[in-house]
């Protein structure tokens, strides 16, 4: 099973509507998806924060700031 990981922070709308899609998406294939927080951490700050949201598949780096779907569900397969 795959897991999708969305960097992001509280004050993103970006990251709002990527996580509605990615949860969507995520639930059509059986996936499990979460949420962290850049802002929490100033490592995931200085690496991410830029570029929020940014999506990890399997704990790798799939892309940033819109939800490319057909390429996440070729991920996701």
């Amino acid at each position: 099973m795959h897991h999708v990981t969305i960097m992001s922070r509280s004050t993103c709308h970006s990251c709002d509507v990527a996580k509605a899609e990615v949860a969507r998406i995520c639930a059509e294939l059986g996936a499990t998806w979460s949420v962290e927080d850049v802002d929490t951490d100033p490592e995931l700050r200085a690496e991410y924060g830029d570029r929020v949201p940014v999506f990890l598949v399997d704990g790798k780096e799939h892309g940033y700031w819109q939800v490319e779907e057909e390429r996440l569900r070729a991920a996701l397969a």
